[in-house]
């Protein structure tokens, strides 16, 4: 017998049905209850353990105490849950075959009744978001679970089991089974939009606050943290006509451009400014909305010569047009500045904070711009000191986003229409400050055309890929920064 397994106590159906289909399997030894309630002290033959959460360390420690198996499968919701024929029999093949220090597989969901398939994403050096998507079962090697707890010194609420993961990645792979193996309950039926914004709610601040210090302490393991000392901007060396201009990417979007062009040509600034609007072959009527506004000549209205732009590739195009200023500040196709001033509040920021990008607040709102839900979206977390070491951490830096041009024109924007601005404040940060303003300048609305408002998972497994990717490359760009 190669496994013990443990599932947290929820309830006695749960459990129950849970410790049944692990059971099925000659290849589990043990299996303990983790149960931060009250409930016996054996249950379904199975030891219980008192923990006070299942995240925490102490929980990790108990767990490791108790393994004297070859492998420890931790399972880590409390809805029940289904092996496959054999499933656990070919997880421990895999993790033997591949020396993994921990093996997750594909699996289904049953969702309002209905199962479906939920493939999950390979792990590489970038996997640094506390909340990738592991699935519910994860299968340790016994001996690199025991190696990453005898170097836990912190003891986190929160972030146990994260910093088990990205210890055990220190040391070991984590290997993905692209294979279904069990079914487990989905209960959270949110649509990817609304879930997409669970890190910055201020109700999970103090979660936040130890995720940062585990994923630091890591970049420092692994040699890409960076110490808190940044390149000075010289802005005197630059020489422009515009002192900013605002740079929209659009593509048919008639219902909404003519408020976001409004929204620019109704600043009230201390300096020159124009906007470059990049329409991208419009076919919906959104290039006549845009000719509307062509008696203002501060608007330059630019058809690509390029057929195959994403959102980046538009960018690209605004940003090295002759008539951009000396900052290109962003603002997309259906959304809004949330006041007159948002633009000297940007360009105010550059020289006040000698940084060469800025990254604003925003709130989200529906189609008539009235809040919903979290609201204010403002990054707090960040922190001038190890902001840039924690953006490896989480999914985007905020909104709107706004760049010193000459180096934009360096680094410049990848051709994507997802994460791009991701790319860029990534590659920015590691030499330079980002600066932060925490007022809300921007309304972001959310509507049945928006590009993240529900999406399928081979989408979303697809995003979270992608920066992964540019997580794992700015990793190794900072470890190769260091050792210089």
């Amino acid at each position: 017998m190669k496994i013990n397994c443990f599932v947290p106590f929820q309830s006695i159906g749960q459990v129950s049905a849970t410790v049944k289909s692990l059971r099925k399997s000659e290849l589990v030894k043990n299996v303990f209850l983790l149960s931060d309630k009250e409930c016996p002290d054996t249950f379904e033959g199975c030891d219980v353990i008192r923990i006070d959460s299942l995240a925490s360390t102490a929980t990790v420690k108990a767990m490791a105490e108790k393994a004297d198996a070859a492998f420890t499968l931790v399972y880590t919701k409390c809805d029940e849950l289904s092996f496959g024929m054999f499933a656990l029999e070919r997880m421990v093949r895999i993790a033997e075959d591949s020396g993994a220090g921990m093996v997750y597989s594909d699996h289904y969901k049953i969702k309002e009744g209905k199962r479906a398939n939920n493939p999950v994403i390979a792990y590489q050096k970038g996997s640094l978001r506390n909340d990738f998507d592991f699935g519910s079962v994860l299968l340790y090697n016994t001996s690199m679970l025991k190696k990453a707890v005898s170097g836990m010194d912190t003891e986190y609420k929160h972030a146990g089991l994260y910093d088990l993961r990205l210890k055990v990645s220190q040391c070991s792979e984590l290997v993905h089974i692209n294979e279904y193996l069990y079914t487990e309950i989905e209960n959270d039926t949110r649509k990817s939009g609304e879930k997409m914004f669970d890190y910055v709610d201020p109700r999970n601040r103090a979660v936040q606050v130890e995720m940062e210090q585990v994923c630091t302490d890591h970049l420092k393991k692994i040699g890409a943290y960076l110490r808190p000392e940044f390149e000075k901007v010289d802005f005197s060396k630059a020489n422009f006509e515009y002192e900013a201009s605002v740079i929209i990417p659009v593509r048919n979007r008639v219902r909404t451009i003519a408020d976001a062009i409004r929204s620019v040509l109704t600043q009230r600034t201390t300096f020159k400014f124009n906007l470059i609007v990049v329409d991208n072959y419009s076919t919906d009527g959104t290039t006549e909305k845009i000719r509307e506004f062509s008696d203002d000549k501060r608007l330059i209205h630019i058809i690509p010569e390029y057929k195959d732009l994403g959102i980046g590739g538009c960018w690209n195009t605004g940003v090295f047009h002759p008539e951009c200023g000396k900052f290109a500040v962003q603002l997309d196709s259906d959304d809004v500045y949330s006041g007159d001033d948002t633009l000297q509040k940007i360009v105010d920021a550059f020289y006040e904070q000698n940084c060469a990008m800025v990254v604003g607040s925003y709130m989200l709102t529906d189609f008539n711009m009235q809040m919903i839900p979290p609201g204010v979206i403002d990054h707090k977390e960040w922190t001038p000191e190890n902001g840039r070491n924690n953006a490896l951490r989480i999914n985007g830096l905020g909104a709107p986003r706004a760049f010193y041009t000459p180096l934009l024109r360096e680094i410049k924007v990848p051709n994507t229409s997802y994460g791009e601005d991701y790319a860029l404040g990534l590659a920015f940060s590691r030499q330079y400050q980002i600066g932060r303003i925490y007022d809300v300048l921007y309304l972001c609305r959310r509507w049945e055309e928006n590009s993240d408002a529900s999406l399928d998972i081979e989408k979303m497994n697809s995003h979270n890929t992608y920066k992964d990717r540019l997580r794992t490359w700015e990793v190794e760009a900072r470890i190769a920064l260091n050792k210089k």
